[in-house]
């Protein structure tokens, strides 16, 4: 568990947006043992419906060949409520998150990883000055005007220009970029907009990202989002 709380520091110190307040751990658990009762695989997770002295239950590891009727134990534990998996089309009222013990399992961080895509960020990592020419169109907006105008622009198309500030890949069947253009700021949490794409990109690189704005987005263990732009497709 202390590494499990280590790892979360470490996320939270690294993630991108400046002056939010440190969001809440997950949920967390000790040690999940059971019997593999059904298997799931997924590009980026193997799902495990798991019998346990609990009860059954829903489990997601990084992806492991795992056998039905194997005795498995997940450790560094997190429980997600309302788990949603895109490739699965499927939403888990209630599933745990970790690492897989034993021969086969992922690496540490699978369960904070998930977790970290949607934590508030307490600390701003050192980016650089940043100043990104606000895109062309008539949906264009900066980082700013979305921030702050999100019940405006609910449910409509935009177009934001910035540079990729975090990049958290393959998380719920979709890839998690922060962006930023040197608008806004940072004590108003106004300069940094989280957007949700199949598209690849990498920190560092300045992208045109064109999807829809949503708000009051809630991912679930009390982590949430008043804007945020999803659906979204980015070109360089």
């Amino acid at each position: 568990m202390k590494a499990l709380l280590a790892i979360c520091i470490t996320v939270a110190a690294t993630l991108v947006s400046a002056a939010e307040l440190p969001a809440p751990v997950p949920p967390s658990a000790a040690a999940v043992k059971g019997t593999v009762l059904e298997v799931k695989d997924a590009p980026a997770f193997t799902y495990l419906r798991l019998k346990t002295k609990d009860g059954e239950t829903w489990a997601a590891v990084g992806k492991a060949p795992v056998k039905v009727g194997a005795d498995v134990t997940i450790e560094d534990v997190i429980v997600m409520k309302n788990f949603e998996s895109k490739s699965l089309k499927k939403t888990f009222p209630t599933i745990v998150l970790g690492t897989l013990a034993g021969a086969g399992g992922s690496a540490r961080g699978t369960g904070s990883d998930v977790a970290a895509a949607h934590a508030g960020l307490p600390r701003t990592p050192d980016t650089g000055d940043i100043h990104v020419p606000k895109a062309s169109g008539s949906n264009a907006r900066t980082v700013a005007e979305i921030m702050t105008k999100g019940a405006e622009l609910k449910d409509k198309p935009v177009l934001v220009r910035g540079k990729v500030v975090k990049y958290n890949a393959g998380i719920m069947g979709k890839n998690w970029v922060h962006l930023r253009d040197g608008s806004g700021s940072a004590a108003e949490n106004t300069n940094d907009v989280l957007v949700t794409t199949a598209n690849q990109t990498k920190i560092g690189d300045v992208v045109t990202a064109q999807g829809i704005v949503r708000t009051d987005r809630d991912f679930g263990s009390g982590y949430s989002y008043k804007v945020l732009i999803e659906e979204a497709t980015l070109q360089k």
